[in-house]
Order: structure tokens, then C-alpha cells, then sequence
């Protein structure tokens, strides 16, 4: 049975009132949350996979990218070229992807993961501007926005509704004593 609700808020200085079904709400919260968690599980995994390739020149690293896939005008340029070839960017790539989407599948500790999700998004989207402010911020496929803001977005949606705690681990990890005793923990659950 779907619960009808009314939000009452003030967005940007104005008083703004709907209603929704929370029974919606819920179901697309969760999907949601499932479906960019497997986008990034997918996208860390197969790097994570590939780089544990026993075949060595087979061994995924972000280096080349970094060094030769960024688009001309980029005003990053030197600072993705300086990461070319380190470890621990390859690292943070694998694991920070694989990590996230499998904590947002389970739903574990959402919004630790989404705000580290959505840095990611913004470090993807500023490699692929094609030129600076006074370009208009132009990237492959349009102007300002692409994927990788949408995801960014996506993110800090599913962390700012604490997304973790429908039909997630979070719900569960709040009704322990620990996290009760300590309420610092309701910034990376929920």
C-alpha cells in the first residue's frame, strides 16, 4: 500500500510543497542506489581483473590515459600527466571503484561511499573537458554536463537521502550500540 506524503522545504530562498509516494520513493532510491553501485563495481573490477593479469603487458594501468587521452585544452593537462604512471593512482582507481559499487550494492556505509563516488565522478569529468572557463567548459559529448556530472549527482542524491538504510546493510549497522553510542557514524551510514 503506497503512503502519500507532502514535502515542505525552502529551495534557493522559495517555499516548495509536493507530494509523493514514499512506496515509489523507496523502490527507485533502491534501485537506484543498486544500479550505480554496479556501474562502478563493473568499471573497478574489470580494471582490478585485468590488472591481476598474469600476462604483465595484459596489466591495466591508467597511465596511458593520463598521459595521452586527455583532450586538448584541457586546463588539467599537466596536473593528469603528472598521475601518469603511479601505483597508487592505478589503486585508488581499482579499489576506490570496485569498493564503492559494492558498498552501494550492499548497501553499507552509503554515504562515505557516495561523497567518495561523486570525487571520483569530478576528477573522470574534469579529464575530459576540452577547454576552460572561457571555452565554456566543453566536454566530449556536450557543454559542462556529461555522465560523469549525472553520476556525481546520482551520488550525492543517494547520500543525502541515506539511501544505505533501504533495504541495505546501514539500517542494520545503525541498530548496533556502537553506532548508537557514537553519532559521528550517521555521516558515512545511511
Amino acid at each position: 500500500m503506497s503512503t502519500r506524503t507532502t514535502l515542505n522545504t525552502e529551495l534557493f530562498g522559495r517555499q516548495v510543497e509536493f507530494g509523493y509516494s514514499e512506496t515509489w520513493v523507496g523502490y527507485s532510491l533502491f534501485v537506484l542506489r543498486v544500479v550505480m553501485g554496479w556501474t562502478l563495481f563493473q568499471g573497478g573490477v574489470t580494471k582490478l581483473v585485468t590488472y591481476l593479469d598474469a600476462d604483465p603487458s595484459n596489466n591495466w594501468t591508467a597511465a596511458g590515459f593520463l598521459a595521452n587521452a586527455i583532450p586538448p585544452g584541457n586546463p588539467f593537462t599537466d596536473l593528469f600527466a603528472s598521475m601518469a604512471g603511479s601505483p597508487l593512482i592505478d589503486m585508488l582507481n581499482m579499489w576506490g571503484l570496485t569498493l564503492t559499487g559494492l558498498a552501494l550494492i550492499v548497501g553499507a556505509f552509503v554515504r562515505w561511499s557516495a561523497f567518495w563516488g561523486a570525487v571520483m565522478m569530478l576528477f573522470y569529468w574534469a579529464a575530459s573537458l576540452t577547454g576552460g572557463l572561457l571555452a565554456g567548459l566543453p566536454v566530449a559529448h556536450g557543454w559542462v554536463v556529461d555522465d560523469h556530472l549525472v553520476y556525481a549527482a546520482l551520488l550525492f542524491g543517494l547520500g543525502a537521502f541515506g539511501a544505505g538504510r533501504i533495504l541495505g546493510l546501514d539500517a542494520y549497522l545503525e541498530d548496533m550500540e556502537f553506532v548508537k553510542n557514537n553519532p559521528w557514524l550517521s555521516y558515512v551510514l545511511g
